[in-house]
């Protein structure tokens, strides 16, 4: 089913319906009634009405049903001579009287096989200027809906002593549209259902492959933006009378929504809430402006225009990294002045300093912990740390401009049988969601990579990064050419956004959460569509009895210290048992406490080097605090590590969630069994877990680290966004029940 569109709860609340049925629906294009169509309406009203449903249909189509029947007895009944003279076109008036017998007699007959009874009401727009006629219309109405009779409305054509033009300043209403929207309003319903030959109201002709379907129309926005076609083409109205309707009755209060006739259950999937049709709505405006409205809009105009980005040249592609670099360098005071904002803001607000350091747009984020903020804000220096960042954003944007082409790549190809090839082929995933806390930073390379790898991107920040991340998306967008539409990065700005957007499994393809433990586990209990992300990232660093100490120290220190606050800083410290008895252990211990590394203890370290006890070895500091812990050997270290390197629990199971860790030993045999065993998404043999990086493992930049076990594992870069299309180039072959083809399977070099 359909994912629910939010902008539609209302319709949970509906309990009475008018649905107008235009006559480009209720007819052919010879003028005949098209009883497939109108089956299909009555079975609907049908539901309805049994459901509890309060139903009433307005019908056009008795002039273009009546001229089809009347231009018939006219042939019959008129000489060859006759038929030689000019034709005179046909009395409306006449055509409307016979045409609404034989309409009324068509939906008596539909709604009695199915077990319903009809009433035909006939108006004119005179009849309305007389409040008892209102009066008596309501209280009729309200009677028949009790007995669960429905209601059939049209306009009394064959009386009527309107003329044309028929829209003017003295007129109730001109036609069935506006009928419908009028009768909406009198008999107090809680929707409008106007049905038409197309699926809404597009941006340009239905017609043409460019138009855009609009989901919810928004009057200030659109009004004057919008030309319409002719009308209908047998009836006096067409998009301009039902748009004129819609927004007469969405602003009197009426909720309307336009959509197509010719499908044969529209009107149940409106009241199901999902997303066709175009919706007037009273508060859409208000929508537009707290963000509430266009979670899917968003999503679909970003897979939209990631198709149009993936069909450019691969020189053009790479041309908009290149512009995009060149733009955040042409831009960094206005960055630098709105980063500064953020910091300053997040400081008032008292963040953690772990967070504050996340924010800050600066290079070498370690030292800038334990230094007053503020104060080096105000430090003219602070410029030239920002414009070496921005340049070295650039320069990895650059990088990554001049890969190799990521799409379309054949990674294996086979010759089924002879003259049948089959490309196993590289292609974007489509449309990602990415959910970021500070690191306003993570916005560029995840947008580089998007357009990188062709694919469609929203983006959430954090709040507390507000002011960065709208400089840098308007900076990106700005330069995204027209072709290919800026909707191709989408920047959401309302947390209130991120549940509706996690329930559109059916138009964003995967989920990307950067951030603690409490948002990723929130994400992934919260939505259908595939995460790709991790847990806490409890990463540990062993010191083996064979280690060389002054490297073991130096990588300590890096993995800790280096950037408290990133995800593959070192948490926990394990360390051999004898280098306890050798001091090697204090070795460690002075030199992180002079680096300003706080130090707590697990059971066995705080009993023996009488040190605070750890909150739990499931605990990410994210700052200058680890644990560290004695282990009797190599096999010991592998057990904690799976233990500990963060569990949780799925579906009554217990899953590890390992992130990165690294092993200290000249000892060859423990290394490789460490690194074998170890289940983690990167593991190291005396090299600091500071490399789980996807710029320094060479992938240009990343989107992320995952720690789980599909698709995609440790740092994420192009790879990790793509996934692959099978493409097979055949010459006339079929299967005929495997008789018709000779298999070979052959595999075939790339080159072939």
């Amino acid at each position: 089913m359909a994912a629910i569109d939010p902008t539609r709860g209302f319709l949970k609340d509906v309990k009475r319906i008018v649905i107008k049925v235009g006559t480009a629906v209720v007819t052919r294009d010879d003028g005949r009634l098209a009883l497939g169509r109108l089956g299909a309406l009555c079975e609907q009203i049908q539901i309805l009405n049994s459901q509890g449903f309060e139903v009433i249909l307005v019908s056009s189509g008795a002039v273009g049903a009546g001229r089809q029947r009347l231009r018939y007895r006219k042939l019959v009944h008129s000489s060859f001579a006759d038929l030689q003279k000019p034709q005179v076109e046909l009395d409306g008036k006449a055509c409307a009287a016979v045409g609404q017998n034989g309409l009324m007699a068509l939906y008596d007959t539909l709604f009695s096989q199915l077990d319903v009874t009809s009433a035909q009401l006939l108006v004119t727009d005179n009849d309305f200027r007389s409040p008892d006629f209102r009066k008596q219309l309501t209280e009729t109405v309200d009677s028949l809906l009790t007995y669960k009779v429905i209601p059939v409305f049209n306009e009394n054509d064959a009386v009527s002593t309107r003329r044309a033009p028929y829209e003017d300043s003295s007129g109730i209403f001109w036609d069935n549209d506006s009928l419908a929207a009028l009768l909406a309003l009198e008999l107090k319903a809680d929707l409008l259902v106007l049905l038409s030959d197309v699926d809404g109201l597009y941006s340009g002709p239905p017609s043409d492959p460019q138009s855009k379907l609009i989901h919810t129309y928004i009057k200030e926005k659109l009004e004057n933006t919008i030309t319409f076609g002719d009308k209908s083409r047998l009836g006096r109205g067409g998009m301009t009378a039902k748009v004129k309707a819609a927004v007469y009755a969405s602003q009197a209060g009426i909720p309307v929504i336009i959509t197509s006739g010719f499908a044969g259950d529209n009107i149940i999937k409106v009241l199901q809430g999902q997303h066709i049709g175009t919706l007037f709505h009273q508060d859409a405006h208000t929508w537009v402006s707290h963000g509430e409205l266009n979670a899917r809009d968003m999503a679909v105009a970003a897979r939209e225009s990631s198709r149009r980005l993936q069909a450019m040249p691969e020189k053009e592609r790479a041309k908009i990294l290149l512009d995009i670099a060149d733009a955040l360098e042409a831009n960094q005071k206005v960055i630098l002045h709105e980063n500064e904002a953020d910091v300053a803001t997040a400081q008032d607000a008292g963040y953690e300093t772990s967070l504050v350091s996340r924010l800050a747009l600066k290079p070498g984020k370690a030292s800038f912990i334990s230094l007053n903020l503020w104060f080096f804000f105000l430090c003219r220096a602070f410029i030239l740390l920002l414009i070496c960042f921005v340049a070295g954003l650039a320069k990895a944007i650059r990088v990554l401009a001049n890969m190799k082409e990521p799409i379309g790549q054949v990674l294996k190809r086979t010759e089924l049988s002879d003259g049948f090839i089959l490309d196993k082929t590289s292609s974007p995933l489509g449309v990602l969601l990415v959910i970021f806390e500070s690191r306003p930073e993570a916005l560029v390379q995840i947008a580089s990579l998007a357009i990188r790898t062709g694919n469609g991107l929203l983006l959430k920040g954090g709040k507390e990064a507000r002011r960065s991340n709208a400089i840098l998306h308007k900076i990106i967008t700005s330069v995204i050419p027209e072709n290919v539409g800026e909707g191709l990065i989408g920047l959401v700005t309302s947390r209130d956004e991120i549940p509706e957007l996690l329930k559109l499994d059916d138009v964003i393809d995967l989920v990307i959460p950067r951030g603690s433990n409490k948002l990723v586990s929130q994400i992934k209990s919260s939505t259908k569509i595939p995460v790709l992300g991790h847990a806490d990232g409890i990463c540990h660093v062993y010191v083996d009895k064979s280690a060389d100490m002054e490297m073991a120290k130096s990588i300590v220190v890096d993995a800790k210290t280096d950037y408290p606050a990133a995800c593959n800083a070192m948490e926990t410290l394990l360390v051999h048992k004898e280098l306890m008895q050798n001091g090697g252990i204090n070795e460690l211990l002075v030199e992180l406490q002079t680096k300003g590394v706080s130090i707590n203890g697990g059971p066995r370290a705080s009993s023996m080097l009488n040190l605070p006890a750890a909150p739990s070895f499931h605990h990410e500091y994210s700052s200058m605090t680890c644990t560290i812990e004695i282990v009797d050997d190599v096999h010991a270290a592998i057990d904690h590590i799976h233990k500990h390197g963060r569990q949780v629990i799925f579906s009554s199971q217990t899953l590890s969630i390992a992130h990165s860790d690294c092993i200290v030993t000249e000892d060859r045999e423990v290394a490789d069994l460490f690194l074998r065993q170890v289940d983690s998404a990167a593991v190291f043999h005396n090299a600091s877990t500071r490399f789980s990086d996807g710029f320094r493992f060479g992938l240009g930049a990343e989107v992320g680290i995952s720690t789980s076990r599909i698709h995609a594992r440790g740092p994420v870069g192009v790879e990790g966004l793509l996934t692959t299309r099978w493409i097979a180039r055949g010459s006339g072959q079929v299967v005929d029940n495997d008789k018709g083809v000779v298999y070979t399977h052959k595999d075939l070099s790339l080159q072939a």
